[in-house]
């Protein structure tokens, strides 16, 4: 295994025009990580991401009594050692009986599960790209992204593969007496080492498609290896491994990132396997495998408060802290969270596809109590907030509202096939506009007001619909709420609301709008009003804002001018 040699990364100067608490230079007009800066590999070293990881294990390997996986489900472990040489065994299968080599592409259908990650590692330490997707796509859905990614074979499960077209090395089903031979059954011949270039491909993942048509995002090993070299860095002490429960996709960034990293870090990674979310069964696993963390999405975290009677008879001493990610979590949720679970850190992150996941995140305990942040800046990174409407690249100090831009090197190498489509989002310079209307406070710390796109015109002002629905979320008849534009000749667009009353509540239409209306500036109210039983969602806990607007427009709702 080659064992990477770390060149230190240039600190930022420390010169008095840094603000020491915020980070914000006010000569350059961006903001700079106060985190310590994190020793890379030198770029032009030949290194798979896995070959990186692998060199962290052989330092600081786990007991070998360790599990590295366990399916919640069947309790089924698979120790490190077992692990890693199921790794190499598969990667010597796939590379002999399949004939794939570096650069070629792997399409990965397949719902979680103990194969994902010893796949994920094999194909990686090839130098295959790996695109994974969701296993409920549909079969149009799943061709769009076959076009986008080109893959030469693919692995799925029985139950997916029905949806996959042919390919030229065909399908290898997860489920199936042939892949557990591939992973056991040392192939005859050597095993060829391949060399990896950290600026190759190592995965295409694809961008949410709910403001557009999908894209494949081109993350390279080096996206990977410094994103993972950050998790190394602010990693505590323990005395024994950690028990990290993955309650996300492994398709999804945040999910493929959690699996990747806690293996990586010797712990111990826990798969809820396929099916819905169970929130007694989650709590139960939590309970027998004595978890010490969570991955959610926000739809689960809203789960264990909503149904927060279910807790009872559930042992969750172990717990230290639950990760969320993926979408914004409501300011109520949190606060009922933290009384349910006051021990417990919630570990609140922001990132895209296109940044490698997670570029601001809470560590500790003191970060994960600042309300409504999603934490601080990560090492070797810089940041900008400016101005989207006089289009100029200035950046705003601190307090100041507008797009958050970032750059360093969790950046991705572009949308595949898609040069346009890239420039419109990463300049000549390699700053990533994420599109998101944000302020960075004087304590560096990041807050989200909303989606550029999602901006609500009133009257030639701008409406955020996140904060009316932070502020309808806080109203004690409100389980949950949601913002859109509804079409007005005059007014160009009004703030109109999707409401969730608790059970039993009385409140009428015009008691929340007036409670608003006393907390808002006038353009700001909510003009129009409607009581639902659920706002959609996306699996990552997106509000589905086009499936509102259609629903706004097909029977007038309340209104209030």
């Amino acid at each position: 295994m080659v064992s990477p040699k770390p060149n230190p990364v240039p600190a930022p100067a420390t010169a008095p025009a840094i603000d020491p608490n915020s980070g914000f230079c006010s000569e350059t007009r961006t903001y700079h990580s106060l985190r310590p800066n994190i020793s890379l590999p030198p770029e032009m070293t030949p290194l798979s991401v896995v070959d990186y990881l692998f060199s962290h294990l052989h330092s600081s390997p786990p007991p070998p009594s360790t599990p590295a996986l366990v399916d919640a489900a069947t309790h089924r472990c698979i120790l490190y050692p077992d692990f890693t040489q199921r790794v190499r065994t598969l990667a010597s299968s796939i590379q002999t009986r399949l004939g794939i080599s570096t650069g070629d592409a792997a399409f990965v259908l397949s719902p979680n599960s103990l194969h994902i990650p010893i796949l994920y590692y094999s194909l990686l330490s090839l130098g295959v790209v790996v695109s994974p997707a969701n296993p409920a796509s549909t079969t149009a859905e799943i061709s769009r992204l076959i076009q986008l990614c080109k893959p030469i074979v693919a692995f799925a499960t029985t139950e997916s593969a029905e949806k996959l077209p042919s390919l030229r090395y065909g399908t290898v089903l997860l489920d199936s007496d042939e892949f557990e031979s591939m992973m056991t059954t040392t192939e005859v011949g050597e095993f060829g080492r391949v060399e990896v270039n950290q600026s190759d491909t190592a995965t295409i993942l694809y961008s949410s498609g709910t403001t557009g048509l999908v894209k494949g995002v081109e993350l390279t090993h080096r996206n990977w290896i410094s994103v993972l070299a950050g998790a190394f860095a602010v990693r505590r002490a323990r005395t024994s491994p950690a028990v990290g429960l993955c309650a996300v996709p492994f398709f999804h960034v945040y999910g493929f990132g959690y699996c990747v990293r806690t293996i990586g870090l010797g712990d111990t990674l826990v798969t809820m396997g396929k099916g819905r979310f169970d929130l007694n069964r989650m709590l139960r696993t939590i309970e027998e495998l004595r978890v010490t963390q969570v991955a959610l999405a926000p739809p689960a975290v809203a789960a264990v408060v909503n149904r927060a009677i279910s807790r009872d008879g559930y042992g969750l001493s172990s717990l230290e802290a639950i990760a969320c990610g993926g979408a914004p979590l409501p300011r109520s949720i949190i606060v009922q969270l933290r009384t349910l679970l006051p021990n417990v850190q919630l570990l609140q992150g922001y990132g895209l596809t296109e940044s490698t996941g997670r570029v601001f995140a809470a560590v500790g305990l003191k970060e994960s109590r600042v309300e409504g942040s999603t934490g601080k800046l990560v090492s070797n990174f810089i940041a900008k907030i400016v101005d989207p409407e006089n289009g100029a690249a200035i950046g705003l100090p601190p307090l100041t509202p507008g797009e958050l831009w970032l750059k360093g090197p969790f950046v991705m190498k572009g949308y595949v096939g898609d040069k346009e489509a890239t420039a419109a989002v990463v300049d000549s310079e390699g700053w990533l506009k994420t599109g998101d209307l944000c302020y960075i406070d004087n304590e560096g710390y990041l807050f989200i007001v909303d989606r550029l796109k999602e901006l609500i015109k009133y009257k030639g002002y701008q409406v955020a619909p996140a904060e009316l629905e932070h502020l309808l979320q806080s109203h004690p008849d409100v389980i949950d709420a949601a913002v859109v534009p509804y079409p007005d000749e005059e007014a160009g667009q009004l703030p109109m609301a999707f409401v969730v009353k608790r059970p039993g509540s009385v409140a009428h239409e015009s008691l929340i709008m007036d409670f608003i209306k006393e907390k808002v500036a006038p353009y700001k109210r909510i003009r129009k009003l409607r009581f639902i039983d659920a706002i959609p969602r996306n699996a990552q806990g997106k509000v589905l804002r086009r499936d509102l607007i259609k629903l706004a427009s097909s029977s007038p709702p309340t209104s209030k001018l």
